[in-house]
């Protein structure tokens, strides 16, 4: 398949798909779809980041029926994050045909969710233990259902919630269609897929097959004190357009956020302790690009699903090459390039070591970037911001101004004052450390999961480098 065109859908579904951007699908996609749309049980491996979400939502999207008062289909999330993300992705791709998606979790007012279920969904996206809810207050009735979907079930197998699907999936018709995405196939996937599903047709897409091509994957070894320096010096080196921090406990998140903004970065942090108000209006932020860092914690990171994203951090080593993976997934999308780099004690550079050979993938040395680089990042930001200016044309209520100083000065001088005044010299200032973080309990990793091996790098490159954005106020080192 080269074209959902190919497929014969509604045309309405064409019509949002093309809304969409869409042109051609993804691996997932095109293996998945056309044998969804024969109504057979599926199981789909591959990682976040494949465009999963459209591959199973347009067929559900075209097996259900705007004129149904019933909840149709039913989409099953580990986080509260991806139930409003595939909601939001399901009511784009059902929009001309009529068909709404809504997203129930936890952490929101669970009265105000039934307002909005009073109003007859076609689709409900929920995380395990609110849908429960639902089921027993009866708000939710899935006698109607044709279609049900885990989505990252090996996260809600990992989360616990096992005894919660089972007991969501015994209230819905024995005649269904059920589709599961994973990344990984394990033993309790493989139990809940032959209790649940009707002889499922086995999809696998090679973990890594369509997001590491374009990721440039480096790490540095550095002392744990000296890390948040390095962190800012790479910032001003390479100023991102949006990046990830990922940190290995909510407490480390909060305190890199704050770091970073006590320095003069935009910054936020998500990990679950916030309240659903505050992580919806930061990710809001972060999508619009008002934040440009986003500190995050794995399991808040696991329904990010976000475009644009140009750089990823992983300030401290995730626990095993599966978070690895699900990390550096977040950039290098949609055929754009992406950056991932990875902090590392020397103590801990036999894991990711092992990281690297589990997961099959080159992750290059750098060394650790000096204070007069990330000088001179700035210098070139300035440099790049005010030609931006002089190019856009609308700074000529300020020529009377420059031709009165020009009088009394220079233009070297006054162009070298204006630079110095865009870059703002490195503050020599002492800012308050972060707390230790707890040693890493190394999980053990799925090996038989990754593709081809490639060769633990040592070589040396230089990663991609954004000018767009404008200096921030002050250089940290």
């Amino acid at each position: 398949m080269k074209t959902f065109d190919e497929l014969q859908l509604d045309s309405l579904i064409i019509q949002a798909i093309k809304a969409m951007g869409f042109e051609e699908p993804t691996p997932i996609q095109a293996r998945t779809i056309p044998i969804a749309l024969m109504g057979m049980d599926l199981i789909g491996r591959a990682q976040t980041g494949t465009g999963k979400t459209a591959a199973y939502g347009i067929p559900l999207i075209d097996r259900c029926d705007a004129r149904a008062e019933d909840i149709q289909g039913l989409v099953i999330t580990p986080t509260r994050e991806l139930a409003i993300q595939v909601a939001e992705e399901l009511n784009r791709i059902g929009h001309y045909k009529g068909i709404r998606s809504l997203p129930i979790y936890g952490g929101q007012e669970i009265e105000r969710q039934i307002r909005a279920l009073k109003k007859r969904p076609g689709i409900i996206v929920g995380t395990p233990g609110r849908l429960l809810d639902h089921l027993r207050r009866k708000t939710v009735r899935l006698q109607q259902v044709k279609l049900v979907v885990l989505d990252e079930a090996d996260e809600m197998l990992n989360m616990g919630f096992i005894d919660d699907i089972e007991a969501i999936l015994r209230q819905m018709p024995e005649k269904r269609q059920s589709l599961l995405f994973s990344a990984t196939i394990p033993l309790h996937i493989q139990t809940l897929a032959s209790k649940f599903m009707q002889n499922p047709e086995i999809i696998h897409i090679a973990p890594l097959e369509i997001t590491v091509a374009s990721i440039q994957q480096d790490y540095i070894e550095t002392p744990e004190k000296q890390k948040l320096d390095i962190l800012c010096r790479l910032l001003d080196i390479q100023n991102p357009e949006l990046a990830i921090v990922f940190g290995r406990t909510r407490r480390r998140v909060d305190e890199i956020a704050e770091a970073l903004s006590e320095r003069g970065y935009s910054a936020e942090g998500i990990h679950g302790d916030l309240n659903q108000n505050r992580r919806d209006t930061i990710m809001r932020k972060f999508r619009a690009g008002e934040i440009e860092v986003l500190a995050a914690t794995d399991v808040a990171a696991r329904g990010l699903d976000i475009s644009g994203v140009t750089h990823i951090y992983n300030f401290d080593i995730p626990q095993d090459p599966e978070s690895y993976v699900h990390r550096i997934g977040r950039t290098g999308r949609a055929g754009e390039t992406g950056l991932a780099t990875t902090f590392v004690t020397p103590r801990e550079i036999s894991h990711l070591k092992s990281i690297a050979h589990l997961t099959r993938q080159q992750i290059t040395r750098q060394p650790i970037p000096t204070v007069n680089e990330a000088f001179a990042g700035l210098q070139h930001v300035a440099v790049e911001n005010l030609l931006q200016v002089v190019q856009s044309s609308n700074h000529h209520s300020y020529k009377n101004l420059a031709e009165s100083l020009l009088a009394e000065y220079d233009s070297v001088t006054l162009l070298s004052a204006a630079l110095k005044m865009l870059t703002k010299e490195p503050d020599r200032s002492t800012f308050k450390e972060l707390s230790e973080v707890p040693p890493i309990k190394i999980r053990k990793a799925h090996t038989k999961n990754y593709p081809q091996k490639k060769e633990w790098g040592n070589r040396k490159s230089a990663g991609p480098r954004k000018t767009k954005k404008p200096s921030r106020p002050q250089t940290r080192d």
